[in-house]
């Protein structure tokens, strides 16, 4: 199925990218120890969250909303935008146009 998106693909990931960031402990969606992520450098950390926001893009392709964690993400095609929640609370919203 896919996400339909009309900005650069980069773009968006690199905003999903920093929403991830904004979560206290996001590592844990890695299933990594604060100990773990934080004897990763800066660059590796940037790594796995780009990865995991990519991995997370496909993911809503298929399901419009996914729980990672205390998370929640939507995928609203009517609006054209990825939402994120955590614990209830509005996190970031991705544009994808």
């Amino acid at each position: 199925m896919g996400i339909k998106f009309g900005r650069e693909y980069n773009d968006i990931i690199d905003d999903f990218t920093q929403a991830l960031h904004s979560i206290n402990e996001c590592y844990t969606f890695l299933e990594m120890t604060s100990e773990e992520w934080n004897g990763l450098e800066r660059e590796e950390q940037q790594e796995c969250m780009k990865t995991l926001a990519d991995d997370l893009f496909y993911g809503l392709g298929t399901s419009p909303k996914m729980r990672v964690g205390g998370c929640t993400l939507s995928h609203d095609k009517e609006k054209h935008v990825i939402v994120v929640h955590h614990d209830g609370k509005l996190i970031s919203i991705i544009y994808l146009v």
